[in-house]
């Protein structure tokens, strides 16, 4: 297993009766990972694509050994799944729905942290240990068992750079995006820390955005920690204006904080080579690897 998902991973369904989780149950179901029930209140009862379906994860969790779960929930019940999840005392919670009020979602971070919950999320494509595991949206086929841990803001850029890093013969150990909110639970840090002590990720690719700080915090992280493992970085939205949202809640500009030209700085200033295109990622990073 590399980070956080992996063979032994057996996942709930939250939502799973709804358009969304049906069809990304059926598509997770058809990469091999080991989906073991759903849950949608009042739908007990019922079987999604041979998954039986409760009405509580408690329910569920008196039926079946589940260590994670995710949420494909409409945003004004979304807080309430993720602290049921949280409650039964699921592991990892991976939160798709995007949209959620920002208190919603610091109330649920906040019972996390204390419950020892890992959410990744929300608005999130989700985590992929490739030829294991999928907890997410994302197209399986781009993805190629590797060295290169990948953690991203953005999701199309996350298939995007992982097609061409698979061209390229760069296969991935774990990619996740953190999520495209202002606030999310995993970090950046979060995850390079887990990359750090993961044996199968040699390389890591950080794909981050405007807005915010976490890109800064970092190569912060990176400087002052000593990450051993070669490090590329691409930023979203060179060009976009300040006060303008791009794309996603978290990639607003907001005077002189979160604009590309920060984050690049700061990852510049610490050795870590920024990519002008996400087709740029590979080829800084074959030259990463092959000096260390």
């Amino acid at each position: 297993m590399a980070i956080l998902v992996g063979s032994g991973t057996k996942a709930i369904v939250q939502g799973i009766t709804g358009r969304q989780g049906s069809f990304h149950t059926k598509l997770m179901l058809e990469y091999g990972t080991k989906i073991v029930a759903g849950v949608t209140p009042g739908k007990g009862g019922q079987e999604v694509h041979g998954v039986p379906v409760y009405d509580t994860v408690r329910e569920a969790l008196a039926e079946h050994d589940a260590n994670a779960s995710i949420v494909f929930v409409p945003a004004r019940f979304a807080k309430e799944a993720v602290m049921e999840a949280i409650e039964a005392g699921l592991e990892l919670v991976v939160v798709i729905t995007e949209h959620i009020p920002v208190r919603d979602t610091v109330e649920f971070l906040a019972h996390a942290r204390r419950e020892g919950t890992t959410i990744i999320g929300p608005n999130t494509p989700g985590i992929i240990t490739p030829g294991e595991c999928k907890l997410g949206v994302m197209p399986g086929h781009v993805f190629e068992r590797g060295p290169v841990g990948m953690v991203s803001r953005s999701g199309t850029l996350t298939y995007e750079i992982a097609s061409q890093l698979t061209r390229a013969g760069l296969g991935q150990s774990t990619c996740l995006g953190i999520g495209g909110d202002p606030v999310v639970g995993l970090t950046f840090t979060e995850v390079l820390d887990m990359f750090e002590e993961d044996p199968e990720t040699e390389a890591v690719v950080i794909v981050g955005e405007i807005g915010g700080n976490l890109e800064e915090l970092a190569a912060e992280y990176i400087e002052e920690q000593g990450f051993s493992k070669p490090v590329v970085a691409f930023i979203a939205g060179r060009t976009a204006p300040p006060g303008k949202r791009m794309g996603h809640a978290g990639a607003i500009i907001m005077g002189r904080a979160g604009t590309a030209e920060s984050k690049i700085k700061a990852f510049e200033r610490v050795g870590v080579p920024v990519a002008r295109t996400p087709r740029e990622v590979a080829s800084l990073l074959a030259e990463r690897l092959k000096k260390g």
